[in-house]
C-alpha cells in the first residue's frame, strides 16, 4: 500500500514538472527532495513497523499458543473442577454421615464414659486399699524384722549360753569319766567278789552285791565290806560338786523276821544306812552330800537271777548348779 502512494507521486511530479516552468520547477524539486525525505523516513517507518509487525507476529504466535494452552488447561480445570465437586458433593455426604454417626457415637461415648468412670473409680479404691494393704504389710514386715533382729540377738545370747552349757557338761563327762576310772582303779580288788562301776547317763553307779556286804537278812556291814567302802569313802572324801546317793535294793522273797527288818523296805533302808555311817565314820566326805535310800524289790536288774538284785548301788551325781544357773538365767 506504501509502496502504491510512493509511485503516484512521483508520476504526478513528473507530469507536473513537463508541464509547470522553472520557478515551479525548483519549487517541485524541493518538494520532491522534501518528500525523498520524508520516503527516506517512511522506509524507516516502514522498516520499524515490519519490525514490529514480525514482533507482534511473535507475540501473536506466541498468545495464540498460550491461548490454546490456556483453553486446553482452562478445559481440564473445568473438567478437575466439576470432578472437585462431585468429589465435594460426595464429601459433603460423607461427612453428613460421619457427623451423624459421630453424634450417635458421642452418644454411645456418653455411656461408655460413665461405665469406664464407674470402673476407674472402682479401680481407685482397690489401688487405695491395696496401699492401705500394702502400708500395714509394711508396718508389719518393719515390726517382723524388729522381732527378727531381737531374735537373732536371743539366738546368739542362746547359742553363746549353748556354747557354756556344752562346754560345762564335757567338762562334767570329763570329770565323771575320770571319777569313775578313780573309783574302778581304787576298787579293782573287789571286782571279782561283786563289785562293779560303770557311767551311765552322766552319773557313775558303783554296784556291790548284798554277799559282800551283809550276811543274809542282816543289816551289818562285814569285815570285807568295811573295807572296800573304806576305799570307796577316801577315793570321794576329795571330790566336790558331787551328790552321793546310796541305794539299798533286795529281792522278792518276804521277810519272815518279827523284828527289824520286817520286810524289803526295812532291810534296803537299813542296809543304805549302814552303808552311809561307814562312809562318813571312816573319810572326811561332807555329811549334807550323801543320802540314803531303801529301792526294796521294786527296781530289779535281773529277773531271773535273785542274786543280782540283792545289792548297794552308790550313785555319784554331779552336781550341776552351775548348768542350772546358766539356764535359769
Amino acid at each position: 500500500m506504501i509502496k502504491f502512494i510512493l509511485k503516484s507521486i512521483l508520476i504526478f511530479l513528473i507530469i507536473f514538472q513537463s508541464c509547470v516552468p522553472a520557478r515551479k520547477f525548483e519549487e517541485v524539486s524541493k518538494k520532491q527532495e522534501v518528500c525523498s525525505v520524508e520516503l527516506k523516513s517512511l522506509k524507516t517507518l516502514k522498516t520499524e513497523l515490519q519490525t514490529e509487525n514480525t514482533e507482534l507476529n511473535s507475540e501473536n504466535d506466541r498468545l495464540t499458543k498460550l491461548s490454546s494452552r490456556l483453553i486446553k488447561d482452562t478445559t481440564m480445570l473445568g473438567k478437575s473442577l466439576r470432578m472437585k465437586e462431585r468429589q465435594y458433593d460426595k464429601i459433603g455426604v460423607l461427612n453428613q454421615r460421619i457427623q451423624e454417626q459421630l453424634e450417635l457415637l458421642q452418644k454411645g461415648q456418653s455411656f461408655e464414659k460413665q461405665k469406664l468412670m464407674e470402673k476407674l473409680e472402682k479401680r481407685k479404691s482397690d489401688l487405695l486399699k491395696s496401699e492401705d494393704k500394702l502400708r500395714d504389710f509394711e508396718i508389719e514386715l518393719n515390726n517382723k524384722k524388729i522381732q527378727l533382729e531381737q531374735l537373732s540377738l536371743e539366738l546368739q545370747t542362746r547359742e553363746k549360753r549353748v556354747n557354756e552349757l556344752e562346754l560345762i557338761i564335757a567338762n562334767k563327762d570329763a570329770i565323771v569319766k575320770a571319777l569313775k576310772d578313780k573309783v574302778a582303779k581304787a576298787l579293782l580288788g573287789f571286782r571279782d567278789k561283786g563289785l562293779s562301776v560303770v557311767e551311765k547317763d552322766g552319773k557313775v553307779y558303783i554296784s556291790m552285791d548284798a554277799k559282800l556286804l551283809f550276811a543274809s537278812g542282816s543289816t551289818k556291814v562285814d569285815s570285807e565290806g568295811i573295807k572296800a567302802l573304806k576305799e570307796l569313802a577316801k577315793v570321794l572324801e576329795d571330790q566336790k560338786d558331787l551328790e552321793i546317793l546310796v541305794e539299798g535294793h533286795t529281792d522278792t522273797d518276804k521277810m519272815k523276821s518279827k523284828s527289824h527288818p520286817v520286810d524289803n523296805w526295812e532291810l534296803s533302808v537299813l542296809r543304805a544306812t549302814s552303808v552311809v555311817k561307814i562312809m562318813l565314820a571312816n573319810s572326811k566326805m561332807d555329811p549334807t552330800t550323801v543320802s540314803a535310800s531303801g529301792r526294796s524289790q521294786f527296781a530289779p536288774i535281773d529277773l531271773d537271777n535273785k542274786s543280782k538284785n540283792r545289792r548297794i548301788e552308790v550313785v555319784l551325781i554331779p552336781k550341776l548348779d552351775e548348768l542350772f544357773e546358766i539356764i535359769n538365767n
